[in-house]
Order: structure tokens, then sequence, then C-alpha cells
């Protein structure tokens, strides 16, 4: 059994900043690609961006600039730094990672979201 559980979300102010945490536990073997997700009210899911275990980072457009992610593989963290936030990043941020099972089983998990609400 794997879980994803994020923390971190909340309501802030346009120009804040927010940190989102999300810890991986369970059987684990070996994490690859980690992720964050979100999806605004009324739209589809959409990426923010991917870390791999060790290489380049990948960032939606949106988050390049405002957005940082990061990983702490010794805790199986994925971590994502928001600054200079803006209503529009108002959405539910979903984890994502690439999870080997100690039965070598490999799939995607997704976590069950954190509301992050950016007041104007």
């Amino acid at each position: 059994q794997v879980q994803l559980v994020e923390s971190g979300g909340g309501l802030v102010q346009a120009g804040g900043s927010l940190r989102l945490s999300c810890l991986a536990s369970g059987s684990i073997r070996s994490i690859g690609l980690m992720g964050w997700y979100r999806q605004p009210p009324g739209k589809q899911r959409e990426l923010v961006a991917t870390i791999p275990s060790s290489g380049s980072t990948n960032y939606a457009e949106f988050a390049k600039g405002r957005f940082t992610i990061s990983r702490d593989n010794a805790k199986n963290t994925v971590y994502l730094q928001m600054n200079s936030l803006k209503p529009e990043d108002t959405a539910v941020y979903y984890c994502n990672a690439l999870i080997r099972s100690r039965d070598y089983a490999s799939q995607y998990y997704w976590g069950q979201g954190t509301q992050v609400t950016v007041s104007s």
C-alpha cells in the first residue's frame, strides 16, 4: 500500500507565498519522477512542475520564475515553493509520483489534493 499525502495549502493574499509538501509512504522500493499538478475551478487538471530522481526540473510556463519544485529523496518528499501568488493560481494542487513498490510493481500515484486559494 502506497500513499501520497499533501499539506501546506491554504488561503493567502495575492503576492504572498505558500510551500506545499507531499510525503510518500508505504511499501516503497524507489521513487522516480515526482510532480505537482493543479485543477482550477471549472477547469481541467494541468501540469505545474516535475522533478526526476536526479536531473532537470520541468515547469509549466505560468510557474517559471515564481514556483520552485524540489525533493528530499531521503524523506520521500516533494515540495512546491510558490511565490508571488496570483488569484489565478487558485486551484486544488495534487502531488503525483512514479513509485516502485517492494513487490517491484511500478505505477503512478496521486495524492488527495490540497486547496490553495489566493485572494485579490
